[in-house]
């Protein structure tokens, strides 16, 4: 994997945290540097904590279905994307998100609740033989600093942002799939 297509996947597996950031950023009356660091640590910790536990599993079973990888890469990553990207055009239920709370119970379930895509890439990632703790860091930094910058666009901009990070990272997330089934099947 490229850098540039590691880069293109860290932002696209970071535009739900990036995404429940601005909301997190408009529930509250002022945001502070401690409201930007606290949902950059949670979600770039988690980011990268899913695509390494993914890995984990992913490695053990790449071996028996190596013949088809990139149909398992191809197909987690669509469904992920065309997922993100159907939440992006629903209602706009936010629930806990937009509660004003960075206590630990709130963000860590937001944590893992825009994360769990990042498992189904970590299992690519083992089929793919990409470099893991590179990757996982990389990915980590990235949430980090989107979701600190979320929060701070949230308390500026609003909500009209969420939608199309949204969309934006379920598009980019398919078409990395995408891209990786037609160089199996082609190159």
């Amino acid at each position: 994997m490229s850098p540039l297509e590691l880069f293109l996947l860290a932002v696209g597996l970071s535009m739900d945290a990036f995404a429940v950031s601005v909301c997190k950023g408009l529930a509250v009356e002022r945001v502070k540097p401690r409201n930007m660091l606290a949902c950059g640590a949670y979600f770039g910790a988690f980011q990268a904590l899913m695509p390494l536990l993914g890995y984990l599993l992913g490695a053990r079973f790449s071996s028996m279905i190596e013949h088809v990888d990139h149909w398992v890469a191809f197909i987690l990553l669509g469904l992920i994307g065309f997922n993100m990207i159907r939440e992006a055009l629903g209602d706009g239920d936010e629930g806990d998100a937009l509660d004003g709370s960075f206590g630990m119970k709130t963000m860590l379930l937001l944590a893992v609740a825009t994360s769990i895509d990042a498992l189904a890439v970590g299992v690519t990632f083992a089929f793919l033989r990409v470099r893991i703790l590179p990757a996982v860091s990389f990915i980590g930094a990235v949430t980090f600093v989107l979701s600190a910058l979320g929060v701070r666009l949230g308390g500026v901009f609003g909500a009209k942002w969420k939608r199309r990070a949204e969309l934006a990272g379920g598009a980019i997330l398919m078409l990395i799939g995408l891209k990786i089934l037609i160089e199996h099947l082609f190159f």
